[in-house]
């Protein structure tokens, strides 16, 4: 018997899903994540998956992860010392950067501008220079250049960014570089990466900055995939790990160690390749993605069942050239801690957070700060709740009281309504958040369903949907662990991109063609190395496009086969389109098409969500935990009904105000709205008729 696993870490908890490849059997399992050491947490999660199960763990013979090592290194700043050669003139790459100040008009006042990731003291230049089009204008001048790299290793350099000027058109003097350093030793083991290689693209600073940012946290991935990998390996010494992208499809561990920087968005696009999944099986492709933590939130747009896409990943205030899951992120999720400043005297919600140690105050773990979590346990919303089904750690409603009181006091207010409006603010940000993906995206979110998981998020998600008008808000079953159906169901992608500026009437769809098929046949090579089926394979492509004389590109996707058809009017008609989408107006203007790529995916494992049996449409009473529990909702103090997930039935429909308990994630379902349970076991929410 062979088994596949999914497991995804978390701020909070860690997730896991086992599923048996024959039968298509699931068993989940929640445990505490280990922030000193995040694989700690994984093997606890084997451990307990496995024996929930009864599964021997050699029987796992692969393992899909997402992960938030990555993010985590550029978040905290514990990154390697990175050392930068770049060329000569150009050694202030970063600091100059795009001289971008964020926040308001007057952000400047306040802003404190980040050291970079590759300091001027560790930057040295390179005598050489190559032109736009790719000629060598000055040959590389090694002997300086290999004084200066003897002094970076000197300094201390953990890793090391080859990024010149001009090298996506030609990559001749990177690998010289690289050569010269692996030849002559000069910086023995440490890793060195090659800006042609990582992203060869046009625009120097971009380009730089996603290179430097690969280095940076390049050696502490690099060690922990090294980990899991050994400690996989005492398990079945066969076993396959594989890491989650940013983009939603998975990579090999050592693709994932040489280029890491494709992992920033690795966590969130777990939780949306799980929520399209889930959302297929219940019959909807136009979903709005809504997954709460306990740090913070992440959202998204999926259109026809495919999630929309970034040509950048931020993290922190670093803006890297990656591909990924176009996901939103505020802080704000079930450990956000709530106060009121002295100055203002105005409630505030995050971003500063609980973490899982010591955790809101309710978890009885040494926490005080009043947090959204706790807000809710004071408002009745977690009764008795059991944290990853552990029968030993229930949530404390007095303690959640105790540190919600001096919000209370600093406001004026009862504890209840303190509490509520904690709630209340938390689910106005991500409320924004949505906005972001959808409104201004041109996007009508009324067209859309709003899925809502993560360990906090199906107790917001129906204030959510009443304040998007998203409807139906659809409550996955395990909605704490849908993360980890994601790495299970998604699949082994690759991309090839470069740049070619070309305008229109410059170039040729047979020409285009030809660069299309080959950037297919080097993305095609990764999986070629994973021993991917060629038949199981699919490729899609993607072209940056602009009116000549714009800075700013639009992404565009399109079907190779119509572009040998119609020619490049199959890319310019669909750029018209997207742009009136986006800013309300489309040009007769000459088009120039700057950036070309392909994405070739490998076919996604089928797993069917199992289906739950036929009831009425009222609930039984054993499925009823309570149906005289004390809420707070509305302003006034209500009864609810509190349901056991687990003994609920296909088409029984749940009337609010009421509580759905499951063991890993609550549901809250507010007065005025009901929720139905589908063939699959998701509570479909909707306002009463």
């Amino acid at each position: 018997m062979s088994y596949r696993l999914g497991v995804d870490v978390g701020g909070t908890f860690t997730d896991l899903l086992l599923v048996n490849e024959k039968s298509g059997d699931l068993h989940t399992a929640k445990v505490p994540s280990t922030p000193e050491d995040s694989s700690i947490g994984v093997f606890d999660g084997i451990t307990k998956v496995c024996s929930i199960a009864n599964v021997d763990p050699s029987d796992i013979t692969s393992v899909m992860h997402g992960t938030t090592v990555a993010t985590n290194t550029i978040l905290t700043g514990t990154g390697a010392k990175v050392g930068l050669i770049t060329t000569k003139g150009y050694r202030q790459v970063l600091q100059i950067a795009r001289s971008f100040v964020p926040g308001g008009l007057g952000g400047w006042v306040i802003y404190n501008k980040s050291d970079p990731l590759a300091p001027l003291a560790l930057t040295i230049e390179a005598d050489e220079r190559m032109s736009a089009k790719g000629d060598v204008l000055s040959k590389l001048k090694k002997g300086q250049l290999a004084k200066d790299i003897k002094e970076l290793s000197k300094k201390g350099v953990e890793a090391i960014t080859v990024s010149l000027i001009n090298s996506y058109a030609n990559d001749q003097h990177e690998k010289e570089i690289r050569s010269e350093i692996r030849k002559k030793k000069l910086l023995p083991k440490i890793p060195v990466s090659l800006s042609s290689e990582v992203v060869p693209e046009m625009q120097e600073y971009e380009r730089t900055i996603t290179t430097v940012a690969n280095s940076y946290v390049r050696p502490k991935v690099a060690e922990y995939v090294k980990n899991l990998q050994n400690g996989l390996k005492k398990m079945r010494k066969d076993i396959k790990l594989q890491i989650l992208r940013s983009d939603g499809g998975l990579a090999s561990a050592k693709a994932t160690s040489d280029s890491p920087v494709n992992l920033l968005m690795s966590g969130p696009a777990g939780g949306v390749s799980g929520a399209i999944w889930i959302a297929k099986q219940a019959g909807f492709e136009n979903i709005l993605t809504f997954d709460m933590g306990g740090t913070s939130t992440d959202v998204s747009l999926v259109k026809d069942g495919i999630a929309e896409q970034s040509r950048e990943t931020t993290v922190g205030d670093v803006t890297v050239r990656a591909s990924s899951v176009d996901v939103r992120t505020v802080g704000a999720g079930g450990g956000s801690i709530a106060h009121v400043p002295e100055l203002t005297g105005a409630l505030r919600v995050g971003p500063q957070s609980a973490g899982a140690e010591p955790g809101p105050a309710a978890y009885n773990k040494g926490g005080t700060e009043p947090t959204v979590t706790d807000a809710n346990v004071v408002l009745g919303y977690m009764p008795g709740v059991e944290l990853g089904g552990d029968s030993e750690w229930k949530l404390r409603k007095d303690l959640a009281q105790d540190s919600v009181k001096p919000v209370a006091s600093a406001l004026g207010l009862s504890v209840n309504k303190a509490a509520a409006g904690i709630i209340d603010i938390v689910n106005e940000t991500m409320y924004g958040a949505l906005r972001l993906v959808s409104v201004e995206k041109g996007y009508d979110p009324r067209d859309f369903a709003l899925i809502g998981f993560g360990g906090a998020g199906p107790l917001h998600a129906n204030a959510l949907g009443k304040l998007i008008n998203s409807w139906p808000v659809i409550i996955p079953p395990g909605p704490g662990v849908l993360c980890a159906y994601g790495d299970v169901t998604t699949n082994i992608q690759d991309e090839s991109s470069m740049s070619f500026i070309r305008k229109f009437k410059d170039t040729n769809k047979q020409e285009v063609v030809k660069i299309f098929t080959n950037l297919e046949k080097k993305a095609s090579k990764t999986l070629d190395a994973e021993g991917s089926p060629k038949k199981d394979r699919t490729t899609s492509f993607q072209v940056d496009i602009r009116y000549h004389g714009q800075g700013l590109t639009i992404t565009v996707d399109f079907e190779l086969s119509d572009l040998k058809k119609k020619g490049l009017d199959a890319i310019g008609d669909k750029f018209d389109v997207q742009h009136e989408q986006l800013f309300t107006f489309s040009l007769d203007a000459e088009k120039e098409l700057v950036n070309l790529r392909a994405v070739v995916k490998d076919k996604a494992l089928s797993i069917k969500a199992p289906s739950v049996g036929r009831g009425s449409k009222e609930p039984t009473k054993k499925s009823i935990i309570d149906d005289n529990a004390e809420v707070f909702m509305e302003g006034k103090k209500q009864t609810a009904t509190i349901y056991e997930r687990s003994l609920l039935k296909q088409g029984n429909v749940i009337q609010g105000p009421a509580i759905v308990t499951e063991m890993d994630s609550t549901t809250l379902i507010l007065s005025g709205h009901n929720g139905r349970v589908d063939k699959i076991g998701n509570i479909l929410i909707n306002p009463d008729a």
